[in-house]
C-alpha cells in the first residue's frame, strides 16, 4: 500500500550540539575576513505580451491552451522535459496573455481532496456521521433495500464515481448544516447539497446532483473543456489558467447555486468551504501530501490487453464515453470503452462469451454488474492503477479477493447493472482514484490499439498504427476488432495526432 496511507513520522532536526569546555584562548591577531561578492543571476525578461506557467498535474498542451484561451502555437515550452502526452508538473511555459478578468487563481483543493484518492481510503463515512451532532447522524431515507442512512447513500455513490465522500460532506454542510445542526429547516433537510428542486428533495438525488457537478468541474477542466463559469443569475468569469482541477471543481459547483456575490462568500468568506473541510477532516493540502500531484511524470499506464481473448471477433461499440453514470450526458469522464462479443441475437441476456483481464490484478468489488481489479493488489481501489468492468453476469463470474493472471475469465458480458440496450461489456481505467481520460494525456491502449475520442459521445476510434476501428453501436463490419494473438504483434507506439 503507498506511502500515502500510512503517517509519515518525520525526525526532528538536530537544533544543536554539545561542545566540549576548552581552556581560554590566548588572544592572537587573526586576519580580517574578506568580503565575498555574491554573483547575481539577471531573470531573463519575458518575451513581450507572454507570461510564464508551470504546470500542474493532468497538463496536456492542449488542455494549457484552452485554459489560457490561446492556440498551442501560442505556447514556448520553456522546459528541459521530453515530448510526452501527459506534461510533468513543474514544467515552465510562456503564454500568449489574452486573458482579461478571471477568477482568483487560489488553489483551494488539492486534487486528492475531490477524487476518492488515497487519502481517504481507510475513512469511514458511518463512524464519521454517527459521532455528529447534526442531522446527518440520525436521518435515514427509504431505497429499495429499505431504510439507508446518509451516511451510506455518500459513501456508495462516492465510491462509485469516484469522489471524495468528505468533500461531499463539507459541501453538505456549507449548504444544509447537516454535520452541526441537528434540527435544520425544511428547505435545508430537503436542499441538502444546495440544489432547489422539488422532485429531487432527498439526499440519494441531492448527493447525485454534487457529484455530477464535481466531475463536470474536474473533468471539464482536465479536457480543457471548461474554461468559463456560469452562475446561477446567468453572469459569467473566465476560469483563471493557473487553478488546478480540485479547485474548480468546487467552483463550478457552487456557481450552479449562487450568484457571484454569494459564490465568493462561500469560497473566500470566513465561514468558506475550504474553512469547513478544514475543520472537520484537516487541512486538504496536508491530507494530500504524498498523493498529490496525482500525475507525474513516472506515471505510465500498465501494459493492457484488450478485454478478450485472442481470435475472437468482438465489436467496438462505445468509443470514450462517461466512466460511470449516463454515458449520453456531459456529465462525467470520457474514460471508458464498450465491446461486444459475437452475438447470435440482438437484445439483452448473458452472452456465452467471456470478457478477459487485462491485466493481473486482485477483485475487490464485484456485484450488480461490476468488478473491479486493483492492479497494485493492495485491496484498495483508491491506490495505484485500477480496472472498472461493467454489464458483467453475476452468474459464473469472478469474486471479491479472488487474485487474477492477465487474460483470465472476469465473467459473461451482459446487461447487468446500469443502463443497457445490448449484451457488452464496458471497462474504464482509474489511477489513485481519478477516472483515467481515455483520448487524455495517458491515452487508452488496449493490445497497441490507441482509444481517440469522436465528435460526440460513444463516437470515436482504436488506432494501432495499420488498423483503424471505428466505434459504433449497432455494430457493424468497421466496428469489428480481432485481439492479436502474441505480444509481438502489438507494434503501436501511440503520438500524439498532427
Amino acid at each position: 500500500m503507498i506511502a500515502a496511507l500510512a503517517a509519515l513520522v518525520l525526525a526532528a532536526p538536530v537544533l544543536g550540539a554539545c561542545s566540549a569546555v576548552t581552556a581560554e584562548p590566548i588572544a592572537t591577531a587573526s586576519p580580517q575576513p574578506t568580503a565575498t561578492i555574491t554573483p547575481t543571476t539577471t531573470p531573463t525578461p519575458l518575451p513581450e505580451g507572454y507570461i510564464a506557467y508551470e504546470s500542474q498535474s493532468g497538463d496536456t498542451l492542449e488542455s494549457i491552451a484552452a485554459h489560457f484561451g490561446v492556440h498551442a502555437g501560442d505556447i514556448i515550452d520553456d522546459s528541459d522535459r521530453d515530448a510526452a502526452l501527459m506534461i510533468a508538473p513543474g514544467s515552465r511555459f510562456l503564454v500568449k496573455d489574452v486573458l482579461g478578468e478571471t477568477t482568483k487563481p487560489d488553489l483551494l483543493f488539492p486534487d486528492s481532496a475531490i477524487v476518492f484518492s488515497p487519502s481517504v481510503a481507510l475513512f469511514d463515512v458511518q463512524a464519521f456521521a454517527d459521532q455528529l451532532p447534526g442531522y446527518i447522524s440520525t436521518y435515514t431515507e427509504l431505497m429499495t433495500r429499505g431504510q439507508t442512512s446518509a451516511a451510506e447513500i455518500i459513501y456508495e455513490m462516492g465510491l462509485e464515481y469516484s469522489i471524495n465522500p468528505q468533500i461531499l460532506l463539507t459541501i453538505m454542510e456549507s449548504e444544509g448544516g447537516w454535520l452541526s445542526n441537528p434540527k435544520p429547516d425544511l428547505d435545508h433537510i430537503n436542499y441538502s447539497m444546495g440544489w432547489e428542486k422539488k422532485d429531487r428533495g432527498t439526499v440519494y438525488f441531492q448527493t447525485g446532483w454534487a457529484i455530477k457537478q464535481l466531475m463536470k468541474g474536474y473533468y471539464g477542466w482536465r479536457e480543457g473543456k471548461l474554461t468559463e463559469l456560469t452562475f446561477a443569475d446567468g453572469d459569467t468569469l473566465r476560469l483563471s489558467p493557473y487553478l488546478n482541477a480540485g479547485t474548480v471543481a468546487v467552483m463550478y459547483t457552487l456557481a450552479q447555486t449562487h450568484d457571484r456575490s454569494s459564490w465568493e462568500k462561500a469560497l473566500y468568506g470566513d465561514r468558506s468551504l475550504s474553512a469547513i473541510f478544514t475543520e472537520y477532516f484537516g487541512d486538504a493540502f496536508e491530507l494530500g501530501s504524498g498523493v498529490d500531484p496525482i500525475f507525474t511524470e513516472e506515471v505510465a499506464q500498465p501494459e493492457l490487453n484488450l478485454p478478450f481473448p485472442p481470435n475472437e471477433v468482438w465489436n467496438l461499440t462505445g468509443g470514450p464515453h462517461a466512466a460511470w453514470g449516463s454515458g449520453w450526458e456531459d456529465d462525467g469522464a470520457l474514460a471508458a470503452l464498450d465491446f461486444a462479443p459475437p452475438l447470435a441475437s440482438a437484445g439483452c441476456g448473458n452472452s456465452t462469451h467471456y470478457a478477459t483481464a487485462a491485466a493481473a490484478g486482485r477483485v475487490v468489488r464485484a456485484g450488480n454488474g461490476v468488478v473491479v481489479i486493483d492492479l497494485d493488489g493492495d485491496g484498495y481501489e483508491q491506490t495505484g492503477w485500477v480496472l472498472v468492468y461493467m454489464h458483467v453476469a453475476n452468474s459464473d463470474r469472478v469474486n471479491v479477493g479472488d487474485y487474477l493472471n492477465q487474460d483470465d475469465r472476469v465473467g459473461h458480458p451482459s446487461c447487468e447493472g446500469g443502463s443497457s440496450s445490448g449484451i457488452h461489456v464496458h471497462i474504464a481505467r482509474k489511477y489513485n482514484g481519478e477516472w483515467v481520460l481515455a483520448d487524455g494525456g495517458l491515452p487508452f491502449v488496449l493490445s497497441g490499439y490507441r482509444a481517440y475520442n469522436g465528435e460526440d459521445y460513444y463516437e470515436g476510434t482504436l488506432e494501432n498504427g495499420e488498423t483503424t476501428v471505428t466505434a459504433n453501436i449497432a455494430g457493424n463490419y468497421w466496428t469489428r476488432i480481432i485481439r492479436p494473438e502474441s505480444r509481438e504483434e502489438f507494434f503501436y507506439t501511440p503520438t500524439p495526432r498532427k
